[in-house]
C-alpha cells in the first residue's frame, strides 16, 4: 500500500468516533443450491414437449367454420353460456400476448408458448392482441386457436382489452390433465 492511502491514529480515531457505537452485521445471505443436472433436463424437456405439443395441433391448411364480425368460435360441447361471459366481459384475462410486428411462424410459436403457460398455471382466460395492419395474423389466429382441444371458446375481445384487434379465449383447465395422459399414451 503506498503511503498516500495510509491514515494517521489521529484520522483513524476521529472516524471511529463519527461514527458512534456500531455492531458488525452478521451476514444473512442466503446461498441456494443448485438443482441437479438431472432435475434441470427434466424441466427444459417438459416445457419443450408442452410448446412442441401445443404447435402440433396447429395446421395452416385447415380451415374451421368460424363466425365472423365479430370473430368468435365455440366448440361442439361448450357451454353457450360461456361464449356470451367471454363476449360480455365477465372473464378477465389473466396472460397477454401482443403479436405485433411477428411473421406467422413466429406468431405460431408464441401462441403454442401462451397456450402451455396458461395451461401450466391454470389461467382460465387470456388475451392475444394482434393489431389490424394486414389482417394477415387477424385471420390466422383463430384458425390456429380453433384447433385446439383445451380451448372452449373465443371471442372478439371487448375495447378495452383491444377490440377487433385482438381475441379473448377461455381454457378448459379441468379436462386438462386427462387430455395430456391420454395425448402421452397414444404416441
Amino acid at each position: 500500500m503506498s503511503d498516500k492511502f495510509k491514515l494517521s491514529h489521529d484520522e483513524i480515531n476521529l472516524f471511529k468516533s463519527s461514527i458512534g457505537n456500531t455492531k458488525k452485521l452478521k451476514q444473512d445471505t442466503v446461498i441456494h443450491k443448485p438443482l441437479k443436472r438431472s432435475q434441470k433436463a427434466i424441466e427444459s424437456q417438459k416445457n419443450q414437449n408442452e410448446k412442441v405439443n401445443a404447435e402440433f395441433y396447429f395446421s395452416d391448411d385447415y380451415h374451421p367454420l368460424l363466425q365472423e364480425d365479430p370473430i368468435r368460435y365455440s366448440r361442439e360441447n361448450a357451454d353457450p353460456n360461456e361464449i356470451k361471459k367471454l363476449r360480455r366481459g365477465f372473464y378477465e384475462p389473466e396472460f397477454f400476448l401482443d403479436l405485433h410486428g411477428l411473421t406467422l411462424l413466429e406468431a405460431k410459436k408464441e401462441i403454442a408458448a401462451l397456450i402451455a403457460a396458461c395451461l401450466r398455471e391454470r389461467a382460465h382466460c387470456a388475451c392475444i392482441m394482434y393489431g389490424h395492419g394486414k389482417n394477415i395474423l387477424k385471420k390466422q389466429t383463430p384458425m390456429w386457436l380453433a384447433q385446439h382441444p383445451q380451448i372452449i371458446c373465443f371471442h372478439q375481445a371487448t375495447k378495452e382489452f383491444g377490440g377487433n384487434a385482438a381475441l379473448l379465449i377461455l381454457f378448459d383447465i379441468n379436462n386438462q390433465l386427462s387430455n395430456n395422459q391420454d395425448f402421452q399414451n397414444n404416441k
